[in-house]
């Protein structure tokens, strides 16, 4: 069972992870005059150098050997990089060319696109208000569409790229450290050879802008793994509801910068958009929390059930099991003498 201080600790590193991703936004541009591609190879290639380093210290190496001998587990890695790729570059750019709200809307219809997921591949059934929550978030997309003119296809891309990452990665089924391992393992031969040809045409931005800007690139790494760290954390030590609710503040943080720091435009049709996704989240986290309350519920009733049924159980074995007292017999006139006998 899990310590007070334990769960202090994984709601702090949880907070943590949340918050550095929320905060992400503040770093891309710093990147510039770097191209969102270039970045994002950076972020691939150091990621590996950065994870290596941290499996080299904790020396954990025996899940390679596993992932290689299943060819479908490689597979799936391999699928998860590819997506993963889109999801960082596309983010990148997105902040770097003033779609922080809209990025951060990704992120916020993410849970609602997992549930649809769920019922389109894995044949989850859905509860009632799950199925509104899902149909509001839809109602949303639409409002956001008009609004915009189109579909908000940064938005759904973002979406939908994390809820297959995420997907991809319950199938695999390897911890956090290992899989980013394994996905930008798969990642850096590409993003080595697309920096190598950047730097053969003179427009590599790496070592041609100062130290600090060389080292704000190599930091890219960083950047990604170490909330990724973070998250494995708190994912050991405290409740999956709570992680469930501490997900909506890396979509908030970077909805709050987009206003608030980057002064994006909040036209009413955006507002009534976002206003739809957050009243769907909030049924949603709702039933989510009604439904682990009802669980707990039903959890402790089954062990104070089984606590009575042993205790009647034991009581009857004493029962059964207690001696039966010997009545003394009636000493017959032969006997007496007997018993009298030196």
């Amino acid at each position: 069972m899990k310590t007070e201080n334990e769960e202090r600790a994984g709601l702090l590193y949880g907070i943590g992870a949340y918050g550095m991703w929320g905060l992400v936004p503040l770093f891309w541009p710093l990147l510039k005059p770097a191209g969102s591609v270039e970045i994002l190879a950076h972020r691939m290639a150091w990621s590996l150098v950065f994870v290596g380093v941290a499996l080299l210290a904790v020396r954990r190496w025996g899940w390679m050997r596993e992932l290689v001998r299943s060819p479908r587990k490689l597979a799936l890695i391999t699928v998860a990089a590819a997506v993963i790729t889109v999801n960082w570059g596309l983010y990148i750019w997105a902040v770097n060319t003033g779609h922080v709200v809209e990025a951060s809307l990704g992120y916020f219809i993410n849970p609602l696109v997992t549930i649809a997921l769920g019922v389109l591949v894995l044949q989850e059934r859905l509860r009632p208000a799950q199925w509104a929550a899902v149909g509001i978030g839809f109602a949303a997309v639409l409002v956001l569409a008009i609004g915009y003119g189109q579909p908000p296809w940064i938005s759904l891309t973002l979406a939908v790229s994390f809820a297959v990452y995420g997907l991809v990665k319950k199938k695999v089924n390897i911890g956090g450290l290992e899989s980013l391992a394994a996905e930008t393992a798969i990642q850096f031969l590409p993003a080595l050879g697309y920096l190598v040809w950047l730097g053969t045409q003179g427009t590599l931005a790496f070592g041609s802008h100062g130290a600090g800007h060389t080292a704000l690139l190599a930091a890219t790494g960083i950047v990604t793994a170490v909330p990724l760290v973070c998250f494995g954390a708190a994912a050991i030590r405290v409740p999956l509801s709570t992680l469930g609710l501490l997900q909506y503040l890396a979509p908030t943080f970077q909805f709050l910068l987009g206003v608030l720091y980057f002064h994006e435009e909040m036209p009413p049709e955006r507002w009534a958009g976002f206003s739809l996704v957050w009243l769907a989240l909030a049924i949603l986290t709702w039933d989510a929390l009604r439904t682990a309350r009802r669980s707990r519920a039903a959890m402790e009733a089954a062990k104070a059930t089984a606590a009575a049924a042993a205790t009647a159980g034991a009581e009857g074995a004493d029962t059964t099991t207690e001696p039966t007292p010997t009545p003394t017999p009636t000493p017959t006139p032969a006997a007496a003498p007997a018993r009298q006998a030196p």
